[in-house]
This record gives structure tokens, sequence and C-alpha cells, in this order.
């Protein structure tokens, strides 16, 4: 019984191999996608004629934007290191998940209270267009 799951293991590391190069590749292009979704809204932001102080609130909700694709994009790298410790478990390999779940925990907490941050801000911004005399 146990040659028999070893040899199912032995024909699906290839299949495993090619789904982690996958979701590595797949990553990447999260990551150059929200990079190039948050160029284009900082362009378009920046092209009109608003006070100082909108371009800042807007900047930092393309900032939590941003960090939602970079986000995204280190659960997929997570999930592809998970499925190769689980097929190849070497003590560097657990390093480097332990190292990337921390870098994400970090990362999720902080990006977390930006956009709570940057919703006040657009909350508050859209009552003081509906009643400004309220401020």
């Amino acid at each position: 019984m146990h040659d028999l799951a070893q040899n199912i293991m032995d024909n699906l590391i290839p299949f495993f191999d090619l789904f982690i190069l996958a979701l590595n590749i797949f990553s990447i292009v999260v990551l150059i996608w929200g990079v190039i979704m948050a160029g284009i809204d900082f362009l378009k932001s920046e092209r009109t004629d608003r006070n100082r102080i909108v371009m800042a609130r807007q900047n930092n909700f393309i900032k939590s934007f941003l960090g939602s694709y970079i986000l995204l994009s280190l659960e997929i790298l997570i999930a592809a290191d998970i499925i190769e410790s689980i097929i190849k478990p070497t003590f560097q390999d657990i390093l480097k998940l332990a190292i990337l779940v921390v870098i994400r925990t970090v990362i999720s907490y902080f990006l977390h209270k930006e956009i709570e941050d940057a919703l006040k801000d657009k909350e508050n911004e859209i009552e003081e267009k509906k009643d400004p005399k309220q401020n």
C-alpha cells in the first residue's frame, strides 16, 4: 500500500510543479495588474485640478488599492509555497513559508487600517458634499 501511495505521489509531482509555477506566474500577473491600475488611477488623479488635501486623500486611496493587490499576490505565493512544502518538505521551504506568512500578516494588518482610514475619508468627503453647512 505504501508503494502505491509513493508511486502515485511520484507521478503527481510533475503536475504539482507545473501548478506551483502557474501560481507563481499568476501572482506576478496580479501584482503587475495592480501596479498598472494604480498607475492609471494616479495619472487620472494628477490631471484634475483639485486642492492638495483632496489629492493626498486620493493618493492614500490609490495606495490602499495597490496594497490590496500586493496582498492578493502574496496570498497566491503562500498557496504555492504551501503546496510545495507539502510535496517537497524541506526546512528551507518551511522557513520561507513562515517568513511569507509573517510578512503577509503584517502587511494585512496595516493595509486593513489604511483601507479603513481611506473609507472614512471618502465617507467624510461625501458627507461634506451633501451638507457643506454641517462642517
